[in-house]
């Protein structure tokens, strides 16, 4: 499969992934989750909302807990590199027909809102307000320390949809799953997009969408990623472990993934590679197991059915239909 050149001067200069914003229905539980097991900061908080960062973030926050009657995802943000930035996409998606509104936000400093081409929300920011980097104050630390936020991975009704809008805004494309289709076509599966220099900062992979499958934060090592394990076992909180430990094929990261008090996924993963110099993406034909999985059990069906909604996003059936490879079928294939 054909994956076009990297767009090298996009219409704006959004550097990473920045920050997700989600509903949660009982406040104080999440902030004791995201704290005590996750081992996030808090920067700021009230009665209605947790403003939480990463130990070794300086940015005023990457996570965003909002009281709410059910449980959702109201935005992904990324960052752009300046102010102008905000008004550069403003012109670019006024000129291609994507409505956005430049609104305010607390401790963010000038903020674009708007939609893309799946329905996903989406808004871009330049400044937050600054807070003490706390990676070193290591006898503070709790839970997982989890150090940094690094990506999502979306639930995409059309894969070829958000691989069309987002390349052209100067995401490179670090790996890819496909299929050959009975037409001798190709079907895209899966892409991993990034602008910050290692594989990913957004996955778009197909399902039901659109839908946030899961946020992920680096740790130190593999230490802390067993560690978080142990925690989340002396906190009673050993069965909201959903997968893992283990280690992907694409990306090659160690993981494991955790469900919040509303469900929400989290991965709490190490070792990325760099994904900085201009070289073709790494394909993985969907028929290659090691694709998922280099060793550790494979998921389980609900790890593959369960995501977020989106806040006023109405998921859709995807286009293309797989027969996911489930722990459920694999104890049935070896029993």
């Amino acid at each position: 499969m054909h994956i076009p050149d990297p767009v090298l001067k996009p219409p704006f200069n959004v550097t990473r992934s920045s920050h997700v914003v989600l509903s949660v229905t009982d406040l104080d539980a999440s902030r004791a989750f995201y704290t005590d097991l996750v081992g996030l900061v808090v920067s700021d908080a009230d009665s209605e909302a947790v403003w939480l960062r990463g130990r070794e973030e300086s940015a005023h926050h990457s996570l965003v807990l909002r009281k709410g009657r059910t449980p959702n995802c109201r935005r992904l943000g990324f960052r752009v590199l300046t102010d102008d930035d905000i008004l550069k996409a403003k012109d670019h998606f006024d000129s291609i027909g994507v409505a956005s509104q430049i609104v305010d936000e607390p401790y963010q400093g000038k903020t674009l809102h708007f939609r893309d081409a799946i329905g996903m929300p989406v808004e871009l920011t330049a400044s937050m307000p600054l807070r003490e980097r706390m990676f070193m104050a290591y006898d503070a630390y709790r839970g997982a320390a989890a150090q940094r936020i690094d990506h999502w991975q979306i639930q995409a009704q059309n894969v070829r949809r958000a691989f069309e809008f987002w390349h052209p805004l100067g995401f490179r494309t670090s790996e890819y799953t496909y299929s050959d289709a009975a037409d001798g076509s190709v079907d895209l599966w899966g892409v991993w997009m990034q602008r910050k220099g290692n594989p990913h900062d957004q996955v778009f992979t197909n399902g039901p969408g659109p839908r946030l499958h899961h946020f992920a934060y680096l740790l130190r090592d593999g230490n802390d990623l067993l560690h978080a394990c142990d925690v989340a076992g002396a906190l009673g909180l050993g069965r909201r472990l959903e997968r893992g430990p283990g280690r992907h094929g694409i990306s090659g990261a160690m993981f494991v993934y955790f469900r919040d008090p509303d469900g929400h996924r989290i991965e709490l993963f190490n070792t990325h590679y760099q994904h900085i110099d201009l070289e073709p993406p790494v394909a993985w034909n969907l028929s290659n197991p090691r694709r998922a999985d280099q060793w550790g059990m494979p998921a389980r069906a609900k790890w593959f059915n369960e995501a977020t909604v989106f806040e006023g996003a109405e998921p859709t059936a995807p286009d293309l239909s797989v027969d996911a490879p489930t722990l459920e079928k694999f104890l049935e294939a070896t029993g």
